[in-house]
């Protein structure tokens, strides 16, 4: 496994109750609640963090900056080092950790949000198809991970019941969330566009999550069992998804690689699947048997707040490293449609450095 100059972990992890609506609420008053909580967890006060980075999506918001606002949450005077992605959060922990790395800060705080119940959600995600080909068909998300789903049982990867039995197992684990957005029974639920039926598709909802990251004696100072970070690493598929086979994720192969995920066995994996065949893909591309627990949260399907529901998963991953429910968890992040971009992440706990 690649050695990095600083060792770095998550040391708190907080998130909203996901909901349908949060219309009561604008984005700051949704934040400062898990701003505060890992804060709290840490004893850490804003002006102890070294570096702060967000991810959100204008094109949610409805309006250009709309990340400047968020950081009222935060508090931004006296100045502080900040950044910001367009992106999910997961990828705002990757430019933190880096940042973290190179020694220019020993803490960082991370955090995410997403309201997606103003607005057509599937209509605001084409905006991330290539624009000269496929953004002016305006294909919408759902459909195209039909495709995807299609093109696994066209390939005997998988059939409607495989794909039913991943949502009944994910709404099942998620009765332990108390943050989750749906959970218990999957009724059968009408097509949406097929292979896939109401159950196969995320819910729609809003949320928020942040997280602190430390380096070395710091993070066993601020958390009793940090979650190290032994490896992180993102890659792209090709933009156009004609070239792509979408039974496939060599990208999430890649980056688990590069990650180190496959030197050791792990016995927790937090995928962001927003929907049930790219859990299938997922498991696949990542060598995932029946030992490992997969999304004891419930993962995207019970929650999946855009633009948050990848930095959840790795703070999910991290919490049960905390609680001592797991020694080496991998968490995956994506962004675009079919799994287009995928972010996999190592973490592991005190007691697997022996």
């Amino acid at each position: 496994m690649t050695r990095y100059a600083r060792d770095v972990a998550i040391v708190a992890f907080a998130q909203t109750d996901h909901l349908r609506h949060s219309d009561a609420l604008s984005e700051v008053e949704m934040l400062m609640p898990v701003l505060h909580s890992v804060l709290d967890q840490t004893g850490l006060k804003t002006g102890d963090i070294g570096f702060t980075c967000s991810g959100s999506s204008d094109y949610l918001a409805g309006r250009a900056f709309s990340f400047t606002m968020a950081l009222d949450g935060v508090g931004a005077w006296p100045p502080i080092s900040e950044s910001h992605v367009e992106m999910d959060g997961a990828w705002a922990l990757y430019e933190a950790w880096v940042k973290i790395l190179t020694g220019e800060a020993d803490t960082a705080l991370v955090y995410a949000y997403g309201k997606s119940s103003p607005g057509q959600v599937r209509d605001v995600l084409t905006r991330q198809l290539d624009p000269y080909y496929l953004a002016p068909l305006w294909p919408d998300s759902v459909s195209l991970a039909a495709l995807q789903a299609q093109a696994l049982i066209d390939a005997g990867a998988a059939d409607e019941p495989a794909l039913a039995g991943v949502a009944a197992r994910s709404r099942a684990d998620a009765v332990s969330n108390p943050h989750a957005q749906l959970s218990g029974s999957v009724p059968p639920g009408e097509y949406v566009v097929q292979p896939l039926r109401t159950g196969d598709c995320p819910p729609i909802g809003d949320g928020a999550a942040a997280v602190i990251l430390a380096a070395g004696d710091r993070a066993r100072e601020l958390c009793e069992r940090p979650a190290w970070i032994r490896g992180m690493d993102h890659r792209i598929e090709a933009h156009s998804l004609g070239v792509r086979d979408l039974t496939d994720s060599p990208s999430t192969r890649l980056a688990a690689e590069r990650a180190g995920a496959f030197e050791c066995p792990v016995d927790t994996a937090e995928l962001h699947a927003p929907f049930t065949s790219q859990e299938i893909v997922l498991r696949r591309a990542l060598n995932l048997d029946d030992r490992v627990r997969v999304n004891p949260s419930g993962g995207a399907l019970a929650a999946n707040p855009v633009m948050a529901a990848g930095l959840i998963r790795l703070g999910e991953a991290a919490a049960r490293i905390h609680r001592g429910e797991s020694d080496r968890a991998l968490a995956h992040a994506t962004s675009g449609p079919c799994l287009q971009q995928n972010l996999v992440a190592v973490l592991e706990g005190e007691a697997s450095d022996a």
